[in-house]
């Protein structure tokens, strides 16, 4: 969720080459990866969120479960009788595009009414995962910065890595240091990235005074 897509796009971190030789060989020369998603979602404080979510909201997550079967039931029909019209000798092109018409229609009501159901549960996980990916970006340079990482990819971004090299973990467990819990009710007025954009704007705001010449 929040923040969690943002994470050190295609990261070069400016700390010093080290030597092959050096003590950070295990790091391959200064070089490591990191799964920011996994780093935030192995941490205890989602754990525990997770979990008091699920009691939180359990009659609202149980009838989302309810209605998804039913609406699963009541298209399965449409799509019997879709399969069967197209795979007839002569199928009927006008009435194959009704019946897809009909058939995404339902679907998409079906979505939006578990949406609906969801997003009570949906809103606190928003919350809970945002106030603990936005100690992401210090953790890493944490991390980095204990284990002398000069360049940090993504796993997809490289095309062979020892386990070694990978600093998910480590993250992880600095998160916990820091964010050892969080809470799921957020406030009434909160919206998903409200919290980033405040801490973008703050340093922008902050600049102009900066930048103030100073009296002679």
């Amino acid at each position: 969720m929040t923040n969690l897509k943002t994470f050190l796009a295609a990261v070069a971190l400016t700390a010093p080459a080290l030597a092959i030789g050096s003590a950070a060989h295990a790091q391959v020369a200064g070089i490591a990866v990191a799964d920011p998603e996994a780093a935030v979602a192995n941490t205890r404080a989602w754990a525990t969120a997770k979990q008091q979510i699920e009691t939180t909201y359990k009659a609202q997550l149980d009838q989302a479960e309810a209605r998804r079967q039913a609406i699963a039931t009541e298209l399965k029909p449409l799509y019997d009788a879709f399969n069967t019209a197209r795979n007839a000798a002569n199928p009927n092109q006008a009435s194959l595009t009704t019946q897809a018409q009909t058939i995404r229609q339902r679907e998409d009501a079906g979505k939006q009414e578990l949406a609906r159901l969801q997003q009570p549960a949906a809103r606190a996980q928003g919350y809970a995962l945002e106030q603990i990916s936005a100690h992401l970006d210090k953790a890493v340079q944490t991390v980095v910065g204990q284990k002398k990482v000069s360049l940090l990819l993504r796993p997809e971004a490289a095309f062979f890595a020892q386990p070694a090299v990978d600093i998910t973990s480590a993250i992880t467990t600095e998160l916990d240091r820091v964010v050892p819990s969080v809470s799921i009710s957020p406030p009434a007025n909160w919206q998903p990235g409200q919290q980033q954009q405040q801490q973008q704007a703050a340093p922008a705001a902050a600049a102009p005074a900066q930048a103030q010449p100073q009296g002679r």
